[in-house]
C-alpha cells in the first residue's frame, strides 16, 4: 500500500447538515459521543496500511486541521501524514472549489509529487468500516483503470441513490441518477457477479455508488486536465470515462450509512445504541476507529437511570433518567432531568464549580443540562447552555424551523441546539 496516496473529499459548506456545519467543517462533526467524522475514514485508511492522506475542505476548516494536527501524528520514520488542503485562490484559478472533482484538480501539482500508482479518493461524511486493501487488489487484479466501491440494493431503497449497471466481467457500462419506473427496473443487475449469493443477488438486484474510488495515477490526472468543465467525480468524470477506460466494481457488502443529512446523522448515532449488536460497532479491536486521546477523568453518575445509551468520557450525571440517547465527552446533566432518544455533543471545557455556582445566583445559564429539564428526539451541540426547568420536546410537531435567534433550528421534526447557544430557565419548544 506504500503506492497509494488516499484524498479524503471534506465536502462544501455542508447545508444538509446545517446548523452542525455553522461553526466547523463537515468532516470535523463530532459523532458517536467521542469521535469526528473525519476519524472513520482516516482510521479505515491507517487499518488498511495508508499513510498518505490528504483531506480537501474549503469551510470553517479552523477545528478540523486543530483535530487533525492533535490526533494523527506518525514517527520520523515512514512517509506518514494526514494534512488538511484548504481552498486556495492562485492566479491561475481564482476560483473555490466547484466541485469533487475540481478539488482535486486544484491540487494536482501537490500530487504529482509522490511516488505512488493509486489514488484513492474517499468521502468524508459516511460510517463504515472497510479494508481497502481488498479494494485495490481488486483494482489491480482487474487490470481496471478506475474501480467504484457499490453496494447491492434493493428495490425500495434504489431510487434514492445513483445506479449503475455491469456486464459479466464487472465492467460499469451505464449509469443512472434516482432513476424510477421503467428506468429502474433498466438498472437491474445479476449482482453475484460481484460475488452475492443467488438469493441474496435476487432480493438486492441493484447497485448504487458508494463515493469511493481507486484512480490509475496517469487515468486520473489525464481525465482531470482534459475535462476542465467536468467538476464532478461521481455525476460527470466517471460516467463519461467509462466509454473510453476500463470501468470495475468493486462490491461492499456490509454496513454502510451516508450521514450526511440532519436526520441521517440523528438515527445513525442513536443506533450505536442498540443492543444486542448495533449495524456499526467501534469496539473492533482488529480495526479501531482512531481518535484525539484526551486523557479525561472516568464519568460520574449519581443515583441515574440509564437505559440502551453511550456516555462519553469525562460526564457527569445526578440523579437523572437518559434513555436511548448518546451523551459526549463533558457532558453535564443535572438532577431531575429527563433525556430520551437525543444525541448531547457535551463541551469543549468545564466550568469550575464556584463559577458555576456564582452563574446560578445571578441568574445565568451554566454549560450542560440544568435541573428537571427534559430533551426528547434532539441534538444539542457542543457547549449548549439549557436552562432549569426547559422542555425541548418540539410539543407542536413543527418539522422544519430556523430560530437562530432563540439559539436553535428544527429539521425533519428533530430539533437542533446551535453550538454556544443559552436557553433560559423555562422554555419551551
Amino acid at each position: 500500500m506504500k503506492k497509494v496516496l488516499s484524498i479524503i473529499l471534506g465536502g462544501g459548506a455542508g447545508t444538509r447538515l446545517y446548523p452542525l456545519t455553522k461553526l466547523r467543517a463537515k468532516p470535523a462533526v463530532p459523532v458517536a459521543g467521542k469521535y469526528r467524522l473525519i476519524d472513520i475514514p482516516v482510521s479505515n485508511c491507517i487499518n488498511s496500511e495508508i499513510f498518505k492522506i490528504y483531506v480537501l475542505t474549503q469551510f470553517n476548516s479552523a477545528s478540523l486541521n486543530r483535530h487533525i494536527a492533535r490526533t494523527y501524528n506518525f514517527t520520523g520514520f515512514n512517509e506518514g501524514f494526514v494534512e488538511v488542503l484548504a481552498a486556495q485562490q492562485t492566479p491561475e484559478n481564482p476560483n473555490w472549489f466547484q466541485g469533487t472533482a475540481d478539488a482535486v484538480r486544484q491540487y494536482l501539482w501537490l500530487m504529482e509529487e509522490w511516488d505512488v500508482e493509486e489514488y484513492l479518493i474517499l468521502s468524508g461524511d459516511h460510517l463504515y468500516r472497510m479494508d481497502y486493501r481488498h479494494f485495490i487488489q481488486r483494482h489491480r487484479e482487474t487490470g481496471a483503470d478506475i474501480t467504484l466501491s457499490v453496494i447491492p440494493i434493493d428495490e425500495r431503497r434504489a431510487s434514492d441513490f445513483g445506479l449503475m449497471k455491469i456486464d459479466d466481467s464487472g465492467r460499469v457500462i451505464d449509469f443512472s441518477e434516482k432513476p424510477k419506473g421503467e428506468a429502474l427496473t433498466q438498472m437491474q443487475v445479476d449482482t453475484s457477479v460481484l460475488g452475492l449469493s443467488k438469493e441474496q443477488a435476487k432480493q438486492q438486484p441493484y447497485i448504487a455508488s458508494m463515493g469511493i474510488y481507486v484512480f490509475k495515477k496517469e487515468v486520473l490526472f489525464k481525465l482531470l486536465r482534459e475535462g476542465t468543465e467536468r467538476t464532478d467525480f461521481g455525476k460527470e468524470i466517471i460516467p463519461d470515462a467509462s466509454k473510453d477506460y476500463n470501468v470495475q466494481a468493486y462490491l461492499f457488502d456490509d454496513y454502510w450509512e451516508d450521514i450526511g443529512t440532519i436526520e441521517a446523522f440523528y438515527h445513525a448515532n442513536l443506533a450505536l445504541t442498540q443492543q444486542p449488536l448495533p449495524p456499526f460497532s467501534f469496539y473492533d479491536e482488529k480495526a479501531p476507529i482512531y481518535t484525539r486521546a484526551r486523557y479525561l477523568p472516568p464519568s460520574k453518575l449519581l443515583d441515574c437511570q440509564v437505559t440502551e445509551s453511550i456516555i462519553g468520557e469525562g460526564c457527569i450525571l445526578k440523579n437523572c433518567r437518559i434513555q436511548h440517547s448518546v451523551l459526549g465527552v463533558r457532558s453535564r446533566i443535572e438532577s431531575g432531568c429527563v433525556i430520551e432518544e437525543s444525541l448531547i455533543m457535551g463541551a469543549d471545557f468545564y466550568q469550575p464549580s464556584v463559577e458555576r455556582q456564582c452563574n446560578v445566583e445571578k441568574g445565568d445559564v451554566p454549560v450542560g443540562i440544568g435541573t428537571d429539564s427534559i430533551i426528547r428526539g434532539a441534538i444539542i451541540d457542543k457547549n449548549a447552555s439549557i436552562g432549569h426547568d426547559v422542555k425541548i420536546i418540539n410539543k407542536d410537531n413543527v418539522q422544519e424551523a430556523e430560530r437562530e435567534n432563540q439559539g436553535f433550528y428544527i429539521r425533519s421534526g428533530i430539533v437542533v441546539v446551535l453550538k454556544n447557544a443559552v436557553i433560559p430557565d423555562g422554555t419551551i419548544i
